[in-house]
């Protein structure tokens, strides 16, 4: 892959994953144009370039006379960028990480209620026959399991042809990890494969996708399932821009740690290499947490 493709690839990660607005996706692609321009006349690209090279361009930066905010913007979308290069596995190291980068607290992950999970599920099976099917059966994988939008893409058929009780999923660097599947997740999944033939190309008769596509990839984009969960929302009565495939993800996390998991069954489930990864998803365990020390503890009980 060029460098072009990562940054295309690191924009629809942005839109799908991560729902940023049209006007942001814009902002980081001139952003990334501005980085590549310069590297290009450093010999280099953004594939290709050292940490030095990288330093040059935020010290370039600087010089430029932009405004504080632009600037600020600049440096951001190149670390985000190199950080999701090396989490896919195309580069070894990130060239921007001896750069100083101020230091900020991680935001709080959207998350959905229990009962817009439910609504949000019951919407998307709500669709029209065989679109209904398909888009039911992603929801529950995604809610049941805490796949990235890129992975549940990128299922096999295979595993599901089998019945299995779980998938081997590979996540981000090419690690694999064990991720169960719930029983409604598999009831979905086989009523969509009642109906998954009338997804395949014209005159393509088999497809190695769970959720192939008429279109130039061959399987459904991720992009494409966020347009179609954005419509679920809407349906199930919720704010669509609290919604997004990531959203998802975050809510089985929290909803597990809210049942009383163990955030290292979460941490692993998830495909976590960093625990202080997951740990971000307990400040919604807060009201648990303290229902547990008033009724279990000593000095938190009520008299009697």
């Amino acid at each position: 892959m060029k460098g072009a493709d990562w940054i295309e690839a690191f924009l629809e990660m942005m839109a799908a994953e991560r729902a940023a607005a049209a006007n942001t996706l814009k902002a980081y692609a001139r952003d990334l144009e501005d980085a590549q321009a310069f590297l290009k006349g450093r010999g280099r690209d953004v594939a290709n370039a050292g940490a030095e090279d990288l330093e040059a361009y935020l010290q370039d930066l600087a010089t430029r006379g932009l405004s504080a905010a632009t600037a600020a913007r600049r440096r951001s979308a190149a670390r985000q960028f190199y950080r999701f290069v090396q989490e896919e596995g195309w580069r070894g190291e990130d060239p921007t990480a001896r750069t100083l980068a101020p230091k900020r607290g991680r935001p709080l992950p959207k998350i959905l209620t229990r009962d817009e999970a439910r609504r949000l599920i019951e919407a998307a099976g709500a669709r029209d026959g065989a679109a209904g099917a398909r888009l039911g059966a992603m929801v529950e994988i995604l809610y049941a399991s805490g796949l990235r939008v890129s992975e549940m893409v990128a299922l096999p058929l295979a595993p599901f042809t089998q019945a299995a009780p779980y998938l081997i999923v590979k996540g981000k660097g090419g690690k694999e990890r064990l991720v169960p599947l719930s029983d409604t997740a598999r009831q979905a999944v086989t009523a969509y494969l009642a109906v998954r033939p009338g997804f395949l190309p014209k005159g393509v008769k088999t497809s190695p996708w769970l959720f192939p596509s008429r279109g130039r990839s061959a399987r459904l984009t991720a992009r494409r399932f966020a347009q179609l969960l954005d419509e679920a929302a809407v349906a199930a009565g919720i704010d669509p821009a609290k919604v997004s495939p990531h959203v998802l993800r975050h809510a089985f996390a929290s909803h597990l740690l809210e049942g009383g998991a163990d955030l290292r069954v979460v941490q692993t489930l998830l495909g976590h290499a960093d625990i202080a990864t997951t740990q971000i998803y307990t400040h919604v365990t807060q009201d648990r947490l303290r229902e547990v020390v008033e009724t279990k503890h000593p000095l938190g009980r009520k008299p009697e």
